[in-house]
Order: C-alpha cells, then structure tokens, then sequence
C-alpha cells in the first residue's frame, strides 16, 4: 500500500522536527511548507495529498484564508487545522469552513497519528461500506435491465445509476467507478433497445410519457397563478447528474417541491428538442404551422431564433385568460449580468421563461480546448466544473435577488442532455448530409444498421423531411458518426467528447424540477 502523504504547512515548521520524524518512521510521506502561499503551489500542482495540517496563524495569508482556498481547489481533501487561539470563533469558523479536525498547541505526535488513523479508517470504511452496498446493487440493477422495463422505470433506473456515481465521487474508489461505468454503458445499450422498439409508437398512439412538446402544456402552465410569478429556467445541456450536484446550492434558498422527468424528442439537440417545447408541438407541426420559423438542418441562419415567437403562440393557443410573459436567451457574460441587474423587473410578470446556454456552451467548447478537456476529463470533473460554474454564476445571483424579493415558483428543466462518447461508427452520405455526431439526415445514406435507429419516413417522428428520400439515423449508447475521410484524425478528435443528438438515458431522460422559497 502507498504511503499516506501528508502537507503540513506551520511557519515555525522547524519547531516540529520531533514530530516529522516520529511520523517518518511510522511510515507517513511529509512535505513541509512554511506559509499558505507555498501551501496552496503544492495543492495546485499535486493530486495526491490524503490530508493536510494546517497551522491557523500564519504571515502572509491566514490558516483561515488558506483553508478557504484549499476548498476551493481540492474540496475533498481533509484539513486539519492547528492553533494556539483556542478561541470558541476561531473554530466556529474553521468548522464552518468544513475542517476535518482540530488540534491545540502543542501538539504531541501520538495526538497527531490518533488524528490521522481517525481521519485515514473513516474514509476506508466509507469505502468500503459503499462498495458492499454497490455490489448487492449492482446485481439488482443488472437483472432489472434486461426485464422488460417500461418508461417510469427506466427513469428510477437512471436516477439510481446517477445516485450511485455521487456515492462513488465522494468515496474516490476508481475501481468501483469502473465498474459503475460498465453497468451504465449495458444499461444504455438495454435502454436503445427499448427506445427503438417504442418511440415511434409513442408518437403516434400519444401514449408514452411527457416529450418534448407536452413539456409546458403539462408540468410549465398549470403552475401559473395569480398572485405568485413563475420562472422557467432552462439550462441548455443540463443532465439529470448535474442537477442533482447543483440541487444542494438551489437548497440554500429553495426547497424542492416536486422533481419530475420528461423525454426528449429525437433529435436530442437544440433545434429539434427546444423548438417543440416552445411551439408546444413536435418539429414538422412547427414547419407546417410556423414555415416562417423553422429551418431544417441544411437552411442557412440561426435555427433557434423564433423560440419566444413559438411561445408567446403556444400560451395564446392554451392559456383562456391574458397573461404577462417574457422570455429572455443568455448567450453571453455581457447578457448575463443584464439578467442579474434586471431580475426583479421579471416579478411583475405571471411566467418569465430564461434560457441559459452556460452547459451547452462548456460541452462543445471542452471538445475544441485542450485546457478545458482537462479540467473537465471525466464525468466527475464536468459535474464539480459545472458546480463552480453555477456558484460563482451571475444566474444564481439573478435568482437569490428574486428570493429576497418574495415568493416565487421556479421550475429548473432542460431540453436534452449529453453523452461522453467512445465508440466510433462510420457513416457514408452525399455532400448535403448533415454534420451531426449522433444523428445524420440525408439521402442514401450507408450505415451499420446496429448502430442506429433509423427512420425512413421522418414524418412518422415527428420531423420534417428536407428531401423526399431524406432519412434520419440517431446514434445509440455511446456510438458517434464519422466520415472515412480522415477517419483517425475525427476519431482521436472526437473520443471522449461530450455530444448530443443520440439515444442514450443522459441524453432522453430530463429534469423538470419544482422549487419555491424556503
């Protein structure tokens, strides 16, 4: 077993050379720094510490200060802090900077290595218990995938499966998160499965669960009332594991009253998904009703630029009295500290609808920059990217200042989610086929027909048809499509990349989460 590293960071660190050398030779791995500056460089350049000590009053920056910034860094990582102060503040303050344990000058080594088996067993046992809890559920969720699963349970499958990843987060175990992973990847592959054989059922029997284009019509609109205004936040990209990591900051001011799911329809992006919750209608009703709003993939311009249009028509089609909304799309930082300043402007309104494009623009922007691929390298680093994001957000600013205002019905939803992806599969089409990763429309198009769901006639999905021989194929579990041409360059490209448009839990099953104030 590796040696247990340990940064200890005291300006009188000479002073402590008795107890470096009795936690030598029990084995420790000590590097020793005399200030939080030099403390906080060797948190930044390692990931390996287990635990750091931390004397509570330093020059330069404090115990306090650097505790504070270690959390922001490495927010797992036990500190212990080390004082003379053994003021009641003083460690009121640590604590609620989330400290691991505290020891008052001067410490004797036994003191130090009683703190560290305390420290070290706990996160052994926590290990532990959550892989013997994971293997009884492994075996369980295994069996329910291959069952013949309906809709609804599918959905507890997926939040199951999410419940799992967290759990596995917080115990740092890899190998079980490996194995997690293999299960979430049958599991897509049972799911794909089951969507083939239903979707286009769904469609037209209208009895399958919540899509895309009942969203507002079903879980939105009946929320409104007189008296109290109703906010739709809708976060472009949001999966349902990145709520559930956001959900303890909405918490601070909100409670949850209801957490619900809908499906998204194919294809799972934007222009298709975002479109018919607006229009309240499935994409070839919004060609044919509102030509002067859609564009199909091969039309030039901005396909997403009529969605207040679509829903300022939908609330006229379905709401029986007059009502106040408005709708506003943060595409930008400059747009965003608008919606901060203005906020309470919204209040007066009896449905404020925001669209905020943050996750989206992070998932495609991490395929394109190299600094970004890392600091989002694995589903755990893209939900704790997603938590710094939203914690230092002008957004959630924007939405404290309306709780501070009064009462108020947030509704946070998304329109699809994304899917890392791994596996490439080749596709073959005219110069008019679309570009997408995880779905193509086009005319003869060749594809590895187990790859896909494909459907010949767009119209029997919902979707309009560019061509008379148009076809569209959706990528399932984690396929995405790639053109011979240059083939390994797209493939190292493309791997490990977040993507949208497919078949997958991430990308189907969606949020719709209803809060009020605390």
């Amino acid at each position: 077993m590796d040696a247990i590293k340990i940064l200890w960071a005291d300006d009188e660190i000479d002073l402590l050379k008795p107890q470096l050398l009795f936690l030598e030779k029990k084995g420790y791995d000590v590097t020793t720094v005399t200030n939080g500056h030099d403390a906080l460089e060797e948190i930044g350049e390692s990931n390996d510490f287990d635990v750091v000590f931390l004397d509570e009053s330093m020059p330069g920056i404090t115990g306090l200060e650097t505790l504070a910034k270690i959390k922001e860094i490495k927010p797992n990582i036990p500190v212990v802090m080390i004082t003379k102060n053994e003021a009641e503040t003083v460690m009121e303050e640590a604590i609620g900077s989330q400290i691991s344990d505290y020891l008052i000058k001067p410490v004797n080594p036994h003191q130090i290595l009683l703190t560290l088996k305390k420290l070290m067993d706990s996160q052994s046992l926590f290990r532990e218990k959550t892989s013997s809890d994971y293997q009884q559920e492994f075996r369980q969720i295994l069996m329910e995938i291959n069952s013949g699963l309906n809709y609804k349970e599918w959905v507890d499958i997926y939040k199951r499966i999410v419940s799992w990843e967290l759990k596995i987060d917080e115990s740092n175990s890899t190998a079980m998160g490996d194995i997690l992973s293999m299960q979430k990847n049958e599991a897509n592959n049972a799911f794909s499965k089951f969507i083939v054989k239903n979707y286009l059922d769904w469609l037209k029997n209208g009895d399958g669960p919540i899509m895309s284009d009942r969203l507002l019509r079903e879980k939105v609109l009946p929320q409104m009332d007189e008296g109290t205004p109703t906010v739709m936040l809708l976060l472009d990209n949001l999966r349902y594991d990145q709520w559930k990591v956001l959900e303890p900051i909405f918490l601070e001011e909100f409670r949850v009253v209801e957490e619900d799911f809908f499906c998204s329809i194919l294809p799972t992006t934007t222009q298709y998904s975002r479109n018919a919750i607006f229009a309240g209608m499935l994409p070839a009703e919004i060609e044919r009703h509102y030509k002067q709003w859609w564009k199909n993939d091969v039309d030039e311009g901005g396909k997403n630029n009529h969605e207040e249009d679509l829903l300022q028509a939908q609330i006229k089609r379905l709401v029986r009295r007059d009502v106040k909304v408005a709708y506003t799309k943060i595409t930008n930082v400059s747009k965003a500290k608008q919606l901060e300043d203005s906020i309470l402007d919204y209040m007066h309104n009896d449905l404020t609808v925001i669209v905020y494009n943050f996750i989206d623009m992070l998932s495609h922007a991490r395929t394109e920059m190299e600094v970004l691929k890392e600091l989002a390298s694995d589903e755990k680093a893209y939900r704790s990217l997603t938590v710094s994001w939203f914690k230092n957000s002008p957004l959630w600013s924007a939405l404290r200042r309306i709780v501070e205002k009064g009462d108020v019905k947030l509704i946070v939803t998304t329109d699809h989610g994304t899917i890392r992806v791994n596996t490439p599969s080749k596709v073959v089409g005219d110069r008019d086929t679309t570009t997408n990763l995880r779905y193509k429309v086009g005319k003869n198009l060749n594809y590895e027909k187990k790859d896909v769901l494909e459907i010949r006639d767009p119209l029997e999905a919902g979707l309009p048809r560019p061509n008379v021989s148009s076809t569209f194929i959706f990528a399932k579990e984690d396929k995405y499509f790639l053109y011979p041409n240059n083939y390994n360059y797209y493939n190292n490209y493309y791997r490990d990349t977040f993507q949208h448009g497919g078949i997958s839990l991430e990308e189907m099953i969606c949020p719709i989460v209803l809060l009020r104030k605390r």
